[in-house]
């Protein structure tokens, strides 16, 4: 069958002529074809899935409560532009009460459909042909993304155990640097756990007052932080001289799906956000920044997230040391980014974390996620869906059992 006339032209962003012609496969959809494998194979066998990255539950009540409630009144029915005061207000107030750090609710906040849309649309500020992003691997790579879209560059920063998973700014080339606009930093780190201190923070600041460069901390797992009180870039002195800093209701509010957040800062950054966003969307449902505002004031809710997955995040670190695994309780998120294993004890060996999390799938149906940028690990989720605490007991039983039958050689 011959190409439709319009292969020809889809842009070189996506693949141009060659787009929908490739063979190589997302780890993403590798993992989901490998359960749907294991499910098939093995009806009999549990599917133990590690590999989710999305709240279990959902929002709280009283959220879904106030949504009830303004989804039906009419002057909620039109478009929201860039945002509803009473949302950035409750940001303002949310932002003063976590992290001590003052905004102006109508210049230095703005929401955003989920701070995807945020990631991907801040480049459209800053980024013309041959311009780089810094970006920290693994990592979320929407910035990077659109950084290429627009003809930029794209230069990684590994995240390396050695390190303490922060990057390393004196690795950068100075060929590099004179080209670099943005640095874009996500603490607490998906997917290693680490969380920033106020020291990095301020290394931070100085690196881009130096360099002239515009910092874009990605706080997403922000309220998930185990390791001491949660952070806010902009907690640090000069830090709204240089940045923002992008927020979501997803992670530690139960909202995935509801796609709110914002973006927060020096108040030009914001304006520029907000002008390439009213060229993309018309605001979120009114009725939904409502609803984000009442979560956004009940300070129950973030904390009852954090305790439960830093409860299921302990008893998991438990059980994978018992398995011969080298962890340790990470700082924020809901991962454990661990080593991967280097092989079976006569069996199969490893030359990725990649090829390890698929035997685990396919030989034992226990799902988790490969990160080979930066050395061989896996990413272990605790988002699994269980009713209560007996039944992650229950669950983290049976993956031990699993585990030890198995013998991994590390």
């Amino acid at each position: 069958m011959s190409d439709p006339y319009f292969q020809q032209l889809f842009a070189d962003r996506i693949g141009g002529a060659n787009y929908g012609k490739g063979t190589e496969i997302y780890k993403f959809e590798k993992i989901k074809r490998a359960k749907r494998k294991a499910l098939a194979d093995h009806p009999e066998r549990m599917l133990i899935d590690f590999g989710i990255g999305e709240n279990d539950e959902m929002a709280p009540q009283s959220v879904r409560q106030v949504m009830a409630d303004e989804i039906n009144k009419t002057e909620n029915r039109g478009y929201a532009d860039n945002g509803i005061a009473a949302f950035k207000e409750a940001v303002a107030r949310f932002m003063q009460r976590m992290f001590g750090v003052p905004l102006d609710a109508t210049t230095e906040i703005n929401h955003c459909i989920g701070s995807k849309t945020a990631l991907a649309m801040i480049p459209a500020c800053f980024i013309n042909p041959g311009d780089v992003t810094l970006m920290t691997v693994p990592g979320y790579p929407v910035a990077g993304t659109h950084t290429r879209y627009y003809g930029g560059e794209v230069f990684r920063l590994p995240l390396l155990a050695e390190n303490d998973f922060l990057p390393d700014f004196a690795a950068i080339p100075e060929d590099i640097l004179r080209r670099t606009k943005l640095l874009v930093l996500n603490y607490p780190n998906s997917p290693t756990g680490k969380v920033a201190t106020k020291e990095f923070y301020a290394d931070v600041v100085a690196f881009a007052k130096k360099h002239n460069i515009v910092v874009i901390q990605d706080a997403a797992h922000t309220v998930l932080t185990f390791d001491g009180e949660p952070l806010s870039f902009l907690s640090v002195p000069g830090a709204k001289d240089v940045g923002v800093e992008i927020h979501s209701l997803s992670k530690g509010f139960d909202m995935i799906g509801w796609r709110i957040g914002w973006v927060c800062g020096n108040p030009l950054l914001v304006q520029a956000f907000s002008d390439v966003k009213d060229n993309c969307d018309s605001g979120q449902f009114i009725a939904v920044q409502k609803a984000a505002a009442a979560a956004l004031d009940d300070e129950s809710i973030p904390g009852h997230t954090k305790a439960k997955y830093q409860r299921r995040l302990t008893k998991l670190v438990a059980m994978l040391k018992r398995c011969g695994f080298e962890c340790e309780m990470p700082g924020g998120t809901y991962f454990l980014y661990t080593k991967s294993p280097k092989g079976v004890v006569g069996g199969p060996t490893f030359d990725s974390g990649e090829a390890a999390s698929q035997y685990l799938i396919t030989e034992h149906s226990i799902c988790t996620v490969p990160w080979d940028d930066a050395g061989a690990f896996l990413r272990f989720s605790v988002t699994y869906v269980a009713a209560d605490e007996a039944a992650e007991d229950a669950l983290m039983a049976e993956t031990e059992s699993r585990l030890k039958e198995i013998q991994l050689q590390f």
